[in-house]
């Protein structure tokens, strides 16, 4: 583990500006071979010290004089090996690629997860991305739990990584998905704006939690895109990319979506769901040389397609009986 001790110089020098920034932007000017990302993960993470007391606030001003230490643990890299995995490529560039997961596919390497990830397959794809972003997620821009299906962007350079994880933290870079859902909405369209952090009592879970409890801002925008009787075809739109996002909201609200093992009741639709029907629609984003606006629609997957004819015709039925 390394460690490192500052001090917030005086007026003066080239950090003669520093007095009442913040922590985090201070660090970047000191480390700049660590990202901004890295060093709030280390933030946040309490290896960072403010005058002796572990500090976890990444917006906390630092001023002359202050003092910091921060302690920067060694990253056991992972043994990524390439793995012949079939991908659907939406698009592909030098600076990035953009695939259609299928469900069941693990975006990352992790604890169960070793291999037949989506990163192993990049691998075998781009032999050239590691590094990309950090050794463990190489390329890794965003992520989609497990079992959703749909878009996910992949930088292939350094700058490109940079580039879109700035306009996703931006909000510039759009991901609208599609969801099937347990009863109506009562309006039209809405946005749920409510943390989320990791469920108080089951740790594999995520919920509701107050930002005073731990909980990160988290911000839905949906409307309603069919109305299928005791279901509706949902379009959600991300403002920010929170773990289970999409899924803990919709349950917030009372419509879970169809098929979550995690948060629905497990009522079965009379279709195999290989897990949530959950998928990342449509993505746009701004190519990170070019500047041009990219658009990318991810086909839904057949099981998807199959759940909505089932519960169209389910209406018909119904409306023919009456």
């Amino acid at each position: 583990m390394n460690k490192f001790y500052l001090e917030v110089k005086q007026n003066g020098d080239r950090f003669a500006n520093t007095s009442g920034d913040r922590l985090d932007r201070y660090l970047c000017q000191e480390l700049p071979n660590l990202s901004r990302s890295r060093i709030q993960q280390l933030i946040e993470q309490s290896h960072v010290q403010l005058n002796g007391n572990v500090c976890i606030l990444k917006k906390t001003a630092v001023k002359a004089g202050d003092r910091i230490s921060i302690e920067i643990p060694k990253v056991e890299p992972l043994e990524l090996q390439a793995e012949d995995i079939p991908l659907d490529i939406l698009y592909e560039d030098d600076s990035l690629v953009i695939i259609n997961k299928t469900a069941g596919l693990v975006v990352h390497p992790a604890p169960g997860h070793q291999d037949g990830t989506l990163v192993n397959a990049i691998l075998a794809h781009c032999p050239h991305l590691p590094g990309i972003g950090g050794v463990q997620r190489p390329g890794i821009v965003h992520r989609l739990d497990k079992d959703t299906t749909g878009a996910i962007a992949i930088a292939k350079t350094e700058q490109a990584h940079q580039h879109l994880q700035a306009q996703l933290k931006a909000k510039t870079a759009q991901r609208e998905y599609l969801g099937i859902v347990y009863g109506t909405p009562k309006t039209g369209s809405g946005t749920i704006d409510l943390p989320i952090g990791r469920h108080p009592v089951d740790r594999k879970k995520m919920a509701v939690v107050s930002i005073e409890r731990g909980g990160r801002s988290a911000v839905t925008h949906w409307r309603i895109g069919e109305r299928l009787g005791n279901y509706t075809l949902m379009h959600f739109q991300l403002e920010t990319g929170r773990t289970h996002q999409i899924r803990v909201h919709s349950t917030h609200m009372g419509h879970p979506i169809v098929g979550d093992p995690v948060y629905s009741s497990g009522r079965s639709v009379g279709v195999n769901l290989s897990g949530q029907a959950l998928h990342a629609w449509r993505l746009r984003l701004e190519h990170p040389i070019s500047g041009e606006l990219i658009e990318v629609t991810a086909p839904p997957p057949e099981e998807f397609t199959t759940l909505l004819e089932v519960l169209r015709r389910r209406v018909v039925i119904s409306h023919s009986r009456h």
